[in-house]
């Protein structure tokens, strides 16, 4: 420790940054407030304290969530969240690795409300994920189509995971039959090079905490290449949380980090990443 700085002088300096980053994101807030285009609020990791939390987000800037469904009880539980809160959207999706169970039963369950709540705004997370690989590639590839075939059917935009599975992904997605489609892929994490080829075919990128990570090299170059007017902001609360906070539970609470950053990359001021990638995520979800 070096002489004439305590530690607590420390917590001080760290204090007053913090403060004031604050203070200026919350007056960037009252311009426009911010799109949150991917949360898992109904996850277990709010049990204690979710109503607590969902009731400050609009106070603290946060204009509109969407709540995103993972498996066939998240989808459930998103729309059932959606129906409690006059800011928070759903979209109705099985991810990957939770596709093994996935039936037309409740592919048609889906489907109904798609077509009929207005509250549900998207197909999604869904995708491919080759990371641990079950269920097996063949299992996800079927049901990844499918819900792409419901997408088209009730015109809804979709929400992508895609993890160690960039070519498969690619090649369903960018495939004459789905160039139809529209929506994010969530959580890029893949080359720049990929990316132009999602920008081109009028996808948006999904951005969140990884951003600040120093590792995140490529996702750095990927927002520095892309349009801002292509860019959504997210969370995957209560995952990926961004730095100053990393290892602690996500939540919205924490987009201001990520939009400073954006905001440094693309040389733009924070009002302006948090109007435009608001008004992108309105366009492409309907609201």
């Amino acid at each position: 420790m070096s002489r004439g700085l305590s530690l607590g002088g420390i917590f001080v300096i760290a204090a007053v940054i913090d403060w004031k980053f604050a203070k200026c994101v919350l007056e960037l807030t009252k311009v426009m407030g911010i799109f949150e285009s991917h949360a898992h609020y109904d996850d277990e990791a709010f049990n204690d304290d979710r109503r607590e939390l969902l009731n400050k987000l609009p106070e603290n800037g946060i204009e509109y969530v969407v709540n995103v469904g993972a498996s066939m009880e998240t989808t459930r539980s998103s729309i059932a969240l959606a129906a409690q809160y006059d800011y928070i959207y759903a979209a109705v999706g099985v991810h990957p690795s939770e596709t093994a169970p996935l039936n037309e039963e409740f592919i048609q369950y889906m489907k109904d409300e798609a077509l009929h709540n207005k509250k549900v705004v998207a197909v999604g997370e869904i995708g491919l994920d080759y990371y641990w690989n079950e269920p097996d590639a063949d299992i996800q590839k079927k049901w990844f189509i499918r819900q792409l075939d419901l997408a088209l059917e009730v015109d809804k935009p979709i929400i992508i995971h895609s993890r160690e599975a960039a070519k498969d992904t690619a090649d369903i997605l960018l495939s004459d039959e789905y160039k139809a489609l529209r929506g994010v892929i969530h959580c890029y994490s893949y080359s720049p090079e990929m990316a132009k080829q999602y920008l081109d075919a009028g996808y948006y990128l999904g951005v969140g905490g990884v951003v600040t990570y120093k590792n995140a090299k490529k996702l750095v170059e990927t927002v520095q290449l892309a349009p801002l007017s292509r860019l959504l902001l997210e969370t995957d609360s209560p995952y990926l949380t961004p730095v100053p906070n990393r290892g602690r539970r996500n939540s919205s609470l924490n987009l201001p980090y990520v939009v400073e950053k954006i905001a440094q990359l693309k040389n733009v001021s924070g009002e302006e990443v948090i109007a435009v990638t608001n008004e992108n995520a309105r366009r492409l979800f309907g609201i």
